[in-house]
């Protein structure tokens, strides 16, 4: 697909305000998707099994059902509908708020208030991901290969990733980001360029999304709070580098 293929693909907003129901629609419309929509977590449920939209833009605070709850039964279901790409809204400031959706199985998520702009080039990366497969987007030449740094080894041929042989558990983004930090050890990358390479779309002034999978990252390269040898580092108001630690390096 395509990003103007998108007249026959249909994404469903579901929202209890009226206006941001209303905004989402007036956008994605002018871009050619077909849009439905929903104000509770009931019937987005219900609209949902019943439309197959090809993406559900999610917020987080819903009536009946929140967007944890449609995020959780729409991963657990048994059709097809658990695999559909979910944009998640959410007014909360809070870190844990946005790792619980991305945990849950959100594909990305979107802080209230947001530029329409940026909502649009969202769905349309989702979108992209998606028609292309797992972990195919941008796959070109230049992005395959076994990367390592120090006892990590990314493998992105098999996807896989390993720490002093202990296998990570990531998810789709999380070995995406890891392997591009891995690709460009020891160089600071931006949050920009982050969001550019891994996620898709361009900079439209939220870069949080980038901060949450690098905390994430760090948990699960060092879950007992350990030197694991590796560690990705905070260049302040600039961006993140993966290095090998100093124990590592010495020892």
């Amino acid at each position: 697909m395509s990003l103007n293929d998108s007249t026959d693909r249909t994404v469903l907003v579901v929202d209890d305000e009226a206006n941001i129901r209303e905004l989402c629609s007036l956008y994605l419309e002018q871009e050619g998707f077909g849009v439905i929509t929903a104000d509770d977590g009931v019937s987005a449920l219900a609209v949902a099994r019943a439309e197959s939209p090809d993406l559900i833009v999610l917020d987080l605070m819903l009536p009946k059902k929140s967007g944890y709850e449609v995020t959780r039964e729409l991963r657990s279901d048994a059709s097809a509908i658990r695999d559909v790409p979910i944009l998640m809204l959410t007014a909360r400031s809070e870190d844990v708020d946005r790792i619980v959706g991305l945990e849950l199985g959100a594909d990305d998520y979107l802080g209230k208030p947001f530029h329409p702009r940026e909502l649009t080039a969202r769905v349309k990366a989702i979108l992209r991901r998606a028609a292309a497969g797992p972990g195919r987007v941008n796959a070109g030449p230049g992005m395959r290969g076994q990367f390592e740094v120090g006892p990590l080894c990314v493998d992105w041929d098999r996807r896989e990733a390993t720490l002093s042989g202990r296998s990570l558990k990531l998810r789709n983004k999380e070995f995406e980001l890891l392997k591009q930090l891995a690709e460009y050890r020891g160089i600071v990358l931006t949050r920009e360029q982050l969001l550019e390479q891994v996620w898709g779309y361009e900079y439209f002034g939220e870069t949080r999304t980038v901060d949450v999978h690098v905390n994430q990252l760090r948990r699960k390269l060092a879950p007992d709070g350990g030197d694991p040898g590796v560690a990705i580092e905070t260049v302040r108001g600039v961006g993140y580098k993966l290095v090998e630690t100093s124990a590592r390096q010495t020892g």
